[in-house]
Order: C-alpha cells, then sequence, then structure tokens
C-alpha cells in the first residue's frame, strides 16, 4: 500500500508492515538520528551519507524522495541491515503528507457507530443519528452490507416514502408510519375511508370481489400482458376473495379477469382455486390465538374502534369445537389492544354461514344483540358485503340511541 500510494519503487522489502513515526531528514543528521528508532521511517533527498547513515542506524525503512541517485553502497547496506528501502520521484514533504494514507483503515475507524436498516422509519433514523458522538449512522442491507449513510443533513430536506395503498383505504388498516408518507394512488373495493391527502391522487375504487380484479383490468387497459408468474397470484387473489367466484361480491368483471388470467397461466381455475382454498381452510397446528388476527380489519365508527376478524372453514365444527378458546383469545385481545369491541366471523363456506363471538363492553354487546354466542348469521359469507353494511348501521344506531 505505501508503495502504491508514493508511486514509489520497492529497492529492498525487508518488512510487510510498518508501525513507527515518519520524519524528514532536513535537520543536523545527527538530531535527526537521536528521534529515529527501530520501527521509523526517514524520507531523504540526495545525500548518500546521510542515507548510509540512517540505514546504519537500523531504522524500517528509508524513503528516497525526488527520484534521488540511490548508491550500490546503500542497496547494499539496507539488505544488511534489513532495512527496507523505497524510491519515488515525489519531494519529500509530497511524501509526507501522503504516507498517513497508506495506514490500515482499521487504525483510524471507529467501531462503535450506530448502524440502521434500510427499511428503518426515519422517525427513528434521525433520533439514532442526533444521538450519535458522530452524528452519524452506517445503512446496511438485509444482509448487513453497508449501502451509505445518514448524517443530520439528511434530515433537513423533508423526505417522504411514495406509497401505493392496494386493497385498503384506511389509516388503521395501513402500514405503520403511513401518516409522514406520500400517498400518489389508491387501489382499492372497500367502503371510503378517512384518508385525507394534500394532493390530487388516482384514485379507484370499484366494487368488485377483489382488489386483484382491478389489477388484471389495469394490466389490459394499458394493454400489457402479464407475465405467467403474476397472472397467477393475481389469479389466486381473486379466486381466494370471492371463493372460487362462489361468494356474494362476485361479478361479472371477477369472472372476466380468472379467464383472461387463467389463460395466461395456464392454469384450471376451479381446480386451483379449490386446492387454494382447501390449504387455506386447513387449520391444524395453529394457535387460535393467531387464528383470531390473521385476517383482521380495523374500523372507526361513531369515533368508536372496531376490529373485525374472519375465519373460513369447512363446516361449523371449528366453531363449536373451539367456542370457549375463540372467546377466551378473543377477549384478552380485545383488552390489550384497546378496542372498543372486537368480533371474530367463524365462516362455514359448505353451510354458507357465519358463527359470530364477539367481546367489548356487555351493554354495548347487549344492545347489539350479542349477548349469546356464538351468534348464527345465515348467508354472512362476505365480511365486506354481508356483514359490514348491516353491523354497520345497526352499530350506529345502538350509538345514537
Amino acid at each position: 500500500a505505501l508503495a502504491r500510494i508514493l508511486k514509489a519503487e520497492i529497492v529492498h522489502a525487508a518488512h510487510d508492515e510498518i508501525h513507527g513515526n515518519a520524519s524528514i531528514v532536513i535537520d543536523a543528521l545527527h538530531i535527526s538520528l537521536a528521534r529515529l528508532g527501530p520501527h521509523d521511517v526517514a524520507i531523504i533527498g540526495d545525500n548518500e551519507p546521510s542515507q548510509i547513515a540512517l540505514v546504519a542506524e537500523g531504522i524500517c525503512a528509508l524513503i528516497i524522495a525526488e527520484g534521488a541517485h540511490l548508491g550500490e553502497r546503500v542497496r547494499e547496506s539496507a539488505k544488511n541491515m534489513g532495512v527496507s528501502l523505497l524510491k519515488t520521484s515525489l519531494d519529500a514533504f509530497s511524501v509526507g503528507r501522503l504516507l498517513h494514507l497508506s495506514g490500515p483503515v482499521e487504525t483510524i475507524m471507529a467501531t462503535d457507530a450506530e448502524t440502521l436498516h434500510k427499511d428503518d422509519l426515519l422517525s427513528t433514523a434521525a433520533q439514532i443519528v442526533s444521538n450519535s458522538p458522530y452524528r452519524t449512522a452506517c445503512v446496511t442491507d438485509e444482509d448487513g452490507h453497508f449501502i451509505g449513510m445518514l448524517s443530520r443533513n439528511s434530515f433537513l430536506e423533508d423526505v417522504h416514502k411514495s406509497v401505493i395503498l392496494v386493497d385498503h383505504n384506511e389509516y388503521t388498516q395501513a402500514v405503520e408510519g403511513i401518516e409522514t408518507a406520500e400517498i400518489i394512488e389508491i387501489i382499492d373495493h372497500h367502503r371510503l375511508g378517512t384518508i385525507a391527502t394534500l394532493q390530487p391522487i388516482r384514485f379507484r375504487n370499484e366494487p368488485v370481489g377483489s382488489t386483484s380484479t382491478i389489477i388484471a383490468m389495469r394490466y389490459r387497459e394499458e394493454q400489457v400482458v402479464p407475465d405467467k408468474a403474476i397472472a397467477t397470484m393475481l389469479l389466486a387473489g381473486i379466486l381466494s376473495d370471492t371463493l372460487v367466484l362462489k361468494m356474494s361480491t362476485t361479478t361479472d368483471r371477477d369472472r372476466e379477469a380468472v379467464a383472461y388470467l387463467s389463460e395466461i397461466a395456464h392454469i384450471d381455475p376451479e381446480e386451483f382455486g379449490t386446492e387454494l382454498i382447501n390449504k387455506g381452510m386447513n387449520l391444524d397446528g395453529f394457535p387460535i390465538e393467531d387464528l383470531i388476527v390473521r385476517d383482521i380489519k380495523d374500523f372507526t365508527l361513531q369515533d368508536r374502534t372496531v376490529s373485525i376478524a374472519q375465519i373460513m372453514t369447512g363446516s361449523r365444527e371449528f366453531a363449536d369445537s373451539n367456542a370457549k378458546n375463540i372467546q377466551n383469545a378473543l377477549t384478552q385481545y380485545q383488552t390489550s389492544h384497546g378496542y372498543d369491541i372486537s368480533i371474530v366471523l367463524v365462516t362455514d363456506v359448505i353451510g354458507q354461514r357465519s358463527f359470530l363471538f364477539a367481546a367489548g363492553d356487555y351493554g354495548l354487546l347487549t344492545k347489539l344483540g350479542y349477548h349469546n354466542q356464538p351468534v348464527i348469521l345465515e348467508g354472512v359469507m362476505s365480511r365486506k358485503k354481508d356483514f359490514f353494511p348491516s353491523f354497520g348501521q345497526r352499530f350506529r344506531q345502538v350509538m345514537q340511541s
């Protein structure tokens, strides 16, 4: 490294590493010799007697500057004394300035710098950087590799991540930190929520069975053909949301999208959808605590917070055999998360009905007609279309009474 930085010729290499101090020999020779030790480096020009004297002193390395003449006596002496000998065209003072660049990075680096992951929130990053003694933090990727740095100057400008909301349009259902992001588009098929934007955005909300249908329609409108993998994923989304086109939310557009995507993916939608639903309804081995939050949505009604989860099953057996466990887990979830009311719909796909479990204020549950549970809701298959509209209307009436 030293030879590369100084663009020097290695005349004799006696040491792999140099650990001492460097000194430019411009004083009287005896003064320079007095301050040089066996680990040090001397820098000198065209002065053969001084060169020989420095080598004889047994220093670590001698650098001949300005392309000065290097006699055979000096070369032989360096070999005999074990002194590294380098020759460069740079002047002595340039050599002195560049020497520090040849040291190992570990001798000058700090090992206690803060690190951030590239997906960390900006608010978290700002706090870490401001508390760091270096006022800087290193940013790493998922493999821990360094990809950049953040300093205080990084936060002088207001930076927002650009976000497209898909399959939802409410703050309570969005990712953490959505309030600080710039929403540039919304694609959804649910009711309109409370999200507000600072400027006009592209907004597409249609009464179809699946947001995947809307995205498939966008592909066709833009005359872009999705590849097989994307077509398969969109097809799975539609078949899952509509229970293989059997839900009450299913529209002709969903059917058209399924026909379009299945042709691209070379998949039989009926066979693929049935396999998909069967695997999705296999609840063996899943704790009740996980099942009641696996498909959950948050709502705000009359300034009250409500969570509604749905569990799809192939029969009523799951609701009957797990009723007590579902109720206990739901009550614990509602209490720990501070909801005014939490609901779980256990939907019997074959029987075309749902079993409602609810937790919350007993008086409120009684007014809603949920005091004896589970409440059997015949014909209720879709949370969005079959349950929420009537529930929302009843909830408003109860709260306003």
